[in-house]
């Protein structure tokens, strides 16, 4: 009964595509971070609806680096797939590539990783079907995300607390070779 709802990968697999028009551009001629942000989001929740067969929200974006700029006339697809379920979580990777249509040159210019919760007709998290591993690919990225989940939650507890550390004179100290001008 279990295996009858797990789903595997290409199930969810998820492609979007896009021309970046003029509307789109920044004042240096190139596409705004946050429509490529808002275009990762919408593939983001189509895998994970996919999976999940319910309404999904974003809780997480990790990793977002824009590695090369995109330029309007550019063909953009975002790639998405479900590279990890927990219980009602699931971690969405996305790859980004630019085409220059002109050119016919494809660029990579972002990889980065949605967490993304299902949410049942209560509104409440709900329980997501297993994932499907079919081969290594499957398998390493679902394992990464493991590791990054791992990562993450211990950089939030370091940094939690090194904050309870902090006194006034630590701040100045650490404060003192920066670009910064302190008035209280």
């Amino acid at each position: 009964m279990e295996k009858e709802k797990a789903k595997t990968v290409d199930f969810s697999r998820t492609t979007l595509t896009e021309l970046m028009i003029p509307s789109y551009a920044n004042f240096g001629g190139k596409i705004h971070g946050g429509i490529l942000l808002s275009l990762m989001d919408k593939v983001a929740f189509a895998a994970a609806s996919k999976h999940s067969g319910a309404y999904c929200v974003t809780v997480s974006v990790d990793t977002v680096d824009f590695l090369q700029p995109v330029a309007v006339g550019d063909l953009v697809s975002m790639k998405a797939s479900v590279n990890y379920v927990g219980n009602s979580s699931m971690v969405i990777g996305i790859k980004v590539i630019a085409e220059d249509v002109k050119s016919g040159s494809v660029t990579h210019t972002n990889t980065c990783y949605f967490t993304m919760v299902a949410k049942g007709e209560d509104d409440k998290p709900m329980k997501v079907p297993k994932l499907i591993l079919e081969n290594k690919t499957d398998v390493r990225r679902f394992v990464e995300a493991i590791f990054r989940k791992k990562l993450k939650k211990d950089h939030v507890e370091k940094m939690e607390a090194m904050k309870k550390g902090w006194g006034k004179e630590e701040m100045s100290k650490l404060l003192e070779n920066e670009r910064c001008i302190i008035q209280s």
